[in-house]
């Protein structure tokens, strides 16, 4: 767990106009071998051929959140430290970028070490909270099709290729791909649990 510094402020409070998050430093590498008990998704139950798909899918589900709900109801946090609707959206389409990187790096080098990624450091660095909705919705559409277009061309032999993360932890294209496609899908049940009920 990363230690805070001396004038840091608690977590919630806020730092200029940012507000602080809880850092999540858990090893999330577990969904490999069971079923998540929070968002009930199986990373092992998918074909690999459907990872694909299955980016593709969280991405609608997350660009019909963002156009459906009001802008008000996105950027609220159910609490100082979690973040909002709008901040998880912004978060889902920085991984899709993020991991299209990794996923070609797997694929053009020999067991890469991914280069590091602070994950709340670029939520404040830049400024989830203050995005327009409606833009992030059609970037994270744009990086999930480029991800997802990566992922339908793998080879069979592709699948099995290496790379590490700088925490140690291992993996092929294919567990690589299975662990990914939790993350936007775990989001939304984060925030679909947060949010209050929708407009009919």
């Amino acid at each position: 767990m990363t230690g805070a510094s001396a004038d840091a402020p608690p977590p919630g409070e806020r730092r200029g106009d940012a507000l602080t998050v809880v850092p999540d430093d858990k090893d999330w590498t577990w969904v490999l071998q069971r079923r998540c008990p929070e968002c009930g998704f199986d990373t092992r139950q998918p074909a690999r051929e459907q990872i694909a798909d299955l980016v593709r899918t969280s991405a609608d589900s997350w660009r019909a959140l963002l156009a459906e709900r009001a802008d008000a109801d996105l950027r609220r946090r159910p609490d100082p430290a979690t973040w909002s609707a709008l901040e998880y959206a912004c978060h889902v389409r920085d991984v899709f970028v993020l991991y299209l990187h990794r996923l070609d790096l797997m694929l053009e080098c020999d067991d890469p070490l991914y280069p590091n990624w602070d994950q709340d450091v670029t939520a404040v660095e830049a400024g989830y909270s203050r995005q327009v909705p409606l833009r992030v919705s059609d970037e994270l559409g744009a990086a999930a099709a480029l991800l997802a277009g990566r992922f339908a061309e793998l080879t069979p032999t592709a699948w099995s290729r290496p790379g590490r993360r700088s925490d140690g932890a291992r993996f092929t294209v294919e567990t690589f791909g299975r662990y990914l496609v939790h993350d936007p899908i775990h989001h939304l049940h984060d925030v679909g649990a947060a949010l209050p009920p929708a407009d009919r």
